[in-house]
């Protein structure tokens, strides 16, 4: 037997069951021979062509509301599963007017613009490109294919960022590649642009630059609330390492970004002084008001009880702030400190879980942290079958209602069927990727004898603050990633093993 050297590039479909059955529809998994590291055909690239495609197929998807049904049938959009908000909030939000986000008042009921100031500029951006002559349909499909144009770009960047992030596991962006969620609900809302965002803050993080990490996760969250959450697992980790400046620097870069973008759209001012712009605070007082909407377990509840659950924010926030603090304890308590990209995607499940909303787009904000934190096509596709389902449903749901006496699409008992295996899918990710944190030698990533790769500075940083037994535990988990070492590092690639 030869030894692998330990730079040599991880093959998924010589560890990988499902990956080498996949394989065989190209040609089989690769030789021991295969180069994939020069040229110009290298994994990266690669990836990142396979998202621009995968990204196209969602397009040709929604083409059948393109053509008529976002215009012409209020169902047709939801039986043929290809419903998306974008030219819908061309009008309903004043672009096609020339009206300004968060300083001109919209008319009806919402007033102002209910996003981010980020994710604002994103869609103002859209608007100049988009032709104002024409009738209203063309210039909605038009704005429609701008923003799909921009959407990909951050699809393209998501892609190479997780295939880099682990420097020897670059196919592991595949499973953003590839992933079926993402080709169905890209283009259904603006979220993509958070989760690039948040994708190069990892990636950042990886190569040790704390503070571009806390720049690229303050501009995320000013496009999505969900990305400041990251701060709370590098809280922990940099803890339990005692990497007290990067944490700090991290901090200041977000805070700096954020401050950046929002100062000038918050800050309003006349001749009583300054005050707060009620235009820039109309996404946080909405995400406050709103009700208990699809997909959330807080509608399942009600549905099922006839509650109304009008106190669901209190309920959420302290399931939340429960729950974080368990994540806590996991991380100090783990007889290895737990992998950065295990705890993000812990605490973003979390907060999807008990949020009031879990929106089919939501399952953008889990995708490369799924594919960082449990890197294993199995689980990973059993998730995302669970959310194909769930994407279905809602609008097979929607058709149900919608159609008046018709009834042509999924009654109310299947609608919950499909939140349920929704909220299973991701349950059943967040166990196994718990099961690696606190059995490290099932993890597939440290089976190699790596540490944390998208980990920068705490990739092979020693503890200085551990409960429990960990300190002992932490012991006996070195003498496992030598011998993970020895085990897989020998030419014996096998999925089996």
């Amino acid at each position: 037997m030869t030894s692998v050297r330990q730079d040599e590039p991880v093959r998924p479909t010589r560890r990988d069951e499902v990956a080498a059955a996949g394989s065989e529809l190209i040609g089989g998994p690769a030789g021991r021979r295969a180069v994939f590291r020069t040229g110009w055909w290298n994994p990266v690239r690669i990836v990142a062509l396979v998202a621009i495609g995968m990204f196209a197929l969602g397009m040709v998807q929604k083409l059948p509301c393109y053509n008529s049904g976002w215009f012409f049938g209020a169902t047709s959009q939801y039986t043929h599963a290809c419903y998306s908000d974008i030219p819908h909030l061309y009008a309903g939000r004043g672009f096609a007017d020339g009206l300004i986000p968060y300083f001109d008042k919209l008319p009806g009921d919402m007033e102002y613009l209910e996003y981010p100031v980020l994710t604002g500029l994103f869609m103002e951006v859209a608007s100049w490109m988009t032709p104002t002559g024409g009738s209203i349909q063309q210039r909605e499909q038009i704005y429609w294919l701008v923003n799909a144009g921009m959407l990909m770009a951050c699809a393209a960047v998501l892609a190479v960022c997780v295939a880099r992030t682990h420097r020897r596991r670059p196919w592991d962006g595949l499973l953003v590649a590839l992933a079926p969620a993402l080709a169905l609900t890209a283009t259904i809302n603006w979220d993509l642009l958070a989760v690039a965002l948040t994708a190069v803050g990892m990636l950042m993080w990886s190569r040790s630059r704390a503070f571009a990490t806390g720049v690229f996760i303050g501009l995320a969250t000013a496009a999505k609330l969900y990305p400041v959450l990251l701060l709370g697992p590098l809280l922990i980790l940099c803890w339990r390492a005692g990497q007290w400046r990067a944490y700090g620097k991290a901090v200041t870069g977000a805070a700096a970004a954020w401050l950046v973008v929002n100062v000038p759209v918050m800050i309003t001012h006349d001749a009583s002084g300054f005050h707060i712009r009620e235009g820039w605070a109309k996404f946080y007082t909405f995400s406050q008001e709103r009700p208990i909407d699809f997909g959330s377990i807080w509608l399942l509840i009600s549905q099922r009880t006839g509650n109304p659950l009008e106190d669901a924010n209190t309920y959420a926030t302290l399931l939340m702030i429960l729950g974080c603090g368990a994540l806590a304890l996991l991380a100090f308590y783990a007889p290895r400190r737990p992998r950065f990209a295990q705890l993000a995607f812990l605490v973003v499940a979390l907060f999807i879980l008990t949020n009031k909303v879990y929106s089919p787009q939501y399952v953008l904000w889990l995708v490369p942290l799924a594919a960082l934190a449990r890197p294993r096509w199995r689980d990973f596709l059993i998730w995302q079958a669970c959310e194909v389902m769930y994407f279905l449903g809602i609008w097979m749901y929607l058709a149900y209602t919608g159609n008046g006496d018709k009834h042509q699409g999924l009654p109310l008992e299947g609608y919950q069927l499909a939140m349920v295996l929704h909220l299973l899918g991701t349950l059943y990710l967040c166990a196994v990727v718990v099961r690696d944190v606190l059995l490290p030698e099932r993890d597939v990533v440290r089976r190699d004898g790596e540490d944390d790769p998208s980990g920068g500075v705490l990739d092979h940083a020693p503890d200085v603050f551990v409960l429990g037994r960990a300190h002992q535990l932490s012991r006996h988990a070195v003498k496992f990633e030598g011998a993970a070492q020895v085990r897989w590092g020998v030419a014996g690639d096998s999925v089996h093993r």
